[in-house]
């Protein structure tokens, strides 16, 4: 099954929404990227993906993305310089722990959301809304077969 048809639409709008509320309160740019096979570590796999959607652009280097491999059940969480520097070492590996106790009990679109908002919380600390922010990439999910 395509990582795409592996959601229903009402799940894929809870993630948007999710990354649309935490984006308003922040410069900061949140996208999930989904896909089945993760052949090499997950993190390396994040970094062409972030570089492939020119999350690295961001003004402020504020970009996050959530990477999750579905059937090979990897994942990584890859934030950007900017908010690197701000946030406590461990911050990605908590939300990241925190998303596999919910993948575990088979709810993947909820722990992507709360995976989400707590990266929108501390964006919104480090990086708040300004009035002439735009949202400066397109799309919030991304699939690959």
């Amino acid at each position: 099954m395509s990582p795409e048809k592996y959601f229903t639409q009402a799940q894929k709008d809870a993630m948007v929404t999710a990354i649309q509320e935490a984006e308003k309160c922040t410069s900061g740019e949140i996208r999930i990227h989904f896909q089945n096979h993760c052949q090499t570590n997950p993190l390396d796999n994040a970094v062409e993906v972030f570089e492939k959607l020119k999350m690295h652009e961001t003004a402020q280097r504020n970009g996050v993305l959530i990477f999750i491999a579905l059937k090979d059940k990897k994942m990584a969480i890859l934030g950007d310089a900017g908010i690197n520097a701000k946030v406590s070492g461990n911050f990605w590996d908590d939300i990241k722990n925190r998303m596999v106790e919910k993948f575990k009990s088979g709810q993947i679109c909820e722990g992507v959301c709360e995976a989400v908002k707590e990266a929108g919380k501390q964006l919104k600390t480090y990086f708040p809304y300004q009035k002439d922010d735009i949202n400066e990439l397109p799309d919030d999910l991304s699939f690959k077969e």
